[in-house]
């Protein structure tokens, strides 16, 4: 399914112009497409809309996307300098681990530019069915332009959590400048979009709905939304959540996975557990730089190991802080994480042994930290894995719906953690019971400044429900969202970890507009505690 998908998405992309990714609004528009396109059947609509789907792909994972906008910048991972290999590129990556990100830099710039192309792509296509360029019957007309609306605000919800203040561009035929809206008024957009398109969305889980948004993706958007409305909002909505949640709960499509390993292996399209996955196959995505989490964080001598047709680059670790707060009997922590004497496929140690240290961000040996493990490295990988991403899954529905729980001081958050733990506590069932009240405890993260130039503690205890934090770290590493959870627990400018100091300065929870688009739109105005 990921195979064809892929394929019929860039098939119907080679319809549409291209455009350029750094600017709010496509100038390419007077020539979008052959005017006599009428899809006739459910795979050319597939096709068709599968087309707006791609820029998904490329703001999540392509170099400097969202993952490491959220991973970077957070607790469980650093990108130190490697002797002899190198990583320091400009200090680009020590930026993002000391919250010192200027709006020139490239991770900056990439999020915004590639999840507005996908604004403009759907914008583009949404234009082209209303006005009759692409003539679609009235029955699929109303599911498909509901569908790219909703597919609309999913970009949406990525721009309000990383910049807050953005342009809401709605109409394809508008050449003038995009004003800037706030970030209620962004939140308020997205949850209206989805409300008022949801009603007519497809049930259909899986077959030409996979990799597709869908109803119950787009209640796990308004559960995102909803549990995030304290920080985008100004105000909490956790009933809101809990019947998003709730909605995807019944629907009795989704299921935890027997094991968290299976979300994350080669083939996971069939997995019952992923609500919203965006399709990969080696074969069919080109970009070098796409979903290469093992060339990323794997050494150059693990090439042997998995036998990959090109040698890794030996970049990114874990914090050992976080993975000191783990239970080491765990499951996760071994089945994540890549630790210990390495070996070839034939069974010849390497020179490699990744061990729990790593000096600082500015010093580091081939061999320090531990590496992630966690989506499945098939052996004779290209430079690109073919697994398919899991961007929203059922783990954190349940989740959501537990935190929304103890936030409003309901009960049965404890049940719903527990019951995602069970997975993680084969071996060790009781381990995998946790309580509302425990969960209400602070966290087991030692926070503080820990490298070799600066030694502080500051623990983890004050931190309010740091327990259920610590439950989303353990669950969720390596998924690109962690930035996002320490900002809604306030701990991400509030405390220091390995070579971060606490900054104690809200405005670095939003990033900066870009130069770039600063340039581009004299309607922007620079986020506060920046410098237009």
């Amino acid at each position: 399914m990921k195979t064809r998908n892929i394929f019929l998405a860039i098939s119907i992309a080679m319809l549409f112009s291209t455009f350029s990714c750094t600017e709010l609004v496509d100038d390419s528009y007077g020539s979008v497409i052959s005017e006599n396109y009428t899809p006739s059947t459910e795979t050319d609509i597939s096709a068709l809309v599968n087309a707006a789907y791609i820029p998904w792909r490329k703001t999540m994972l392509l170099w400097n996307g969202v993952v490491r906008a959220q991973e970077l910048p957070a607790d469980q991972d650093v990108l130190p300098a490697r002797t002899g290999i190198g990583w320091v590129d400009g200090y680009a990556y020590k930026r993002m681990h000391e919250h010192t990100w200027t709006s020139s830099d490239d991770g900056v710039l990439q999020p915004w530019s590639r999840t507005f192309e996908g604004v403009n792509t759907c914008n583009r296509i949404i234009y082209q069915i209303e006005t009759g360029k692409i003539a679609v019957d009235d029955e699929r007309k109303t599911g498909l332009l509901a569908e790219l609306k909703v597919l609309r605000a999913s970009y949406y919800y990525i721009l309000v959590d990383l910049y807050g203040n953005v342009p809401i561009v709605t109409d394809f035929s508008d050449t003038s400048l995009p004003k800037q809206a706030t970030r209620a008024e962004v939140f308020d957009f997205i949850v209206k979009e989805i409300k008022d398109n949801i009603g007519v969305l497809s049930e259909t889980p899986r077959g030409l709905y996979y990799g597709r948004i869908n109803k119950w993706v787009a209640n796990t958007i308004l559960a995102k939304m909803y549990l995030n409305a304290e920080v985008w909002r100004g105000q909490t909505m956790w009933a809101e959540c809990i019947t998003a949640c709730d909605n995807v709960i019944n629907s009795g499509h989704y299921s935890l996975e027997a094991n968290q390993k299976n979300v994350f292996i080669t083939e996971n399209e069939n997995s019952n557990e992923i609500i919203f996955a965006l399709p990969f196959d080696e074969k069919y995505v080109k970009d070098w730089n796409a979903f290469d989490f093992h060339m990323y964080t794997l050494a150059s001598e693990n090439q042997k190991t998995y036998q990959f047709t090109n040698s890794p680059w030996g970049g990114v670790c874990a914090t050992p802080q976080f993975i000191n707060s783990y239970n080491p009997n765990d499951i996760r922590l071994k089945e994540n994480f890549i630790a210990g004497q390495q070996y070839a496929i034939t069974g010849e140690p390497l020179s490699i042994n990744y061990t729990n240290a790593v000096p600082s961000i500015d010093e580091s040996d081939k061999d320090d930290g531990l590496r992630w493990g966690k989506f499945e490295y098939a052996i004779g990988a290209t430079n690109r894995l073919s697994n398919d991403w899991p961007m929203f899954r059922y783990a954190d529905i349940l989740l959501m719906k537990a935190e929304a729980l103890l936030r409003a001081g309901q009960p049965g958050a404890g049940t719903l953690v527990t019951e995602v733990r069970e997975r993680a506590f084969k071996n060790n069932p009781a381990l995998a019971i946790v309580t509302d009240a425990q969960l209400m405890l602070g966290s087991n993260y030692d926070y503080g400044r820990r490298d070799k130039n600066s030694q502080t503690f500051e623990g983890g205890a004050d931190i309010v429900m740091g327990r259920f934090l610590d439950e989303l770290g353990w669950e969720f590493t390596q998924e690109g969202r962690r930035r996002q959870d320490l900002i809604r627990f306030g701990v991400f400018s509030t405390k220091s970890w390995f070579s971060h100091n606490a900054t104690k300065n809200n405005n670095f929870n939003l990033f900066p507009i870009p130069n770039d688009a600063l340039l581009t739109n004299s309607n922007l105005d620079q986020n506060p505690g920046y410098i237009k």
